[in-house]
């Protein structure tokens, strides 16, 4: 049981899939407040459009709107502010590096609560799809489907 992982998805970034080609992946934690923790619970990030820079030897996260806290107070922070990734240094160091090079970003893929409750954020180093190779993903996302279908039917 000690290999086993529990999380809990608060947003997940299906759009980086198809727009970017993954080549690393990193588990970064995120600074917070606690009201956006709170909004957290309830599920009410949202993931599309956000990326990840690296500057002065820190990386931030832009574009993430956590929606507020609708139970919060006067405390509560603005929704789509630049919020602060938890990396080793090392980490930040070779994403700078990887960053400086032609068609390289970092972008979140996915957030969650592990089973610790701390909310993380999965982040990727990733290269941008053409539509010629958007268009060869889809083909054989469709081939697989139909490959499924029939095996599937071939097994009944």
């Amino acid at each position: 049981m000690a290999g086993k992982r529990e999380e809990k998805l608060i947003a997940k970034n299906r759009r980086a899939f198809h727009d970017y080609e993954i080549l690393e992946t990193f588990e970064a934690g995120i600074e917070l407040n606690g009201c956006e923790v709170r909004s957290l619970r309830d599920n009410n990030a949202q993931l599309t459009d956000t990326f990840a820079l690296v500057r002065n030897g820190e990386a931030w996260l832009n574009n993430l709107h956590i929606a507020p806290f609708e139970n919060g107070n006067i405390a509560n922070v603005d929704p789509d502010r630049r919020r602060k990734l938890l990396l080793h240094k090392n980490q930040i160091r070779y994403l700078a590096e990887k960053t400086q090079e032609k068609g390289l970003a970092i972008v979140p893929l996915k957030m969650y609560f592990n089973d610790r409750n701390l909310v993380k954020v999965e982040i990727a180093l990733a290269r941008g799809k053409k539509l010629y190779d958007k268009r060869n993903s889809m083909k054989e996302r469709d081939v697989k489907r139909e490959i499924d279908r029939a095996l599937k039917s071939r097994s009944r």
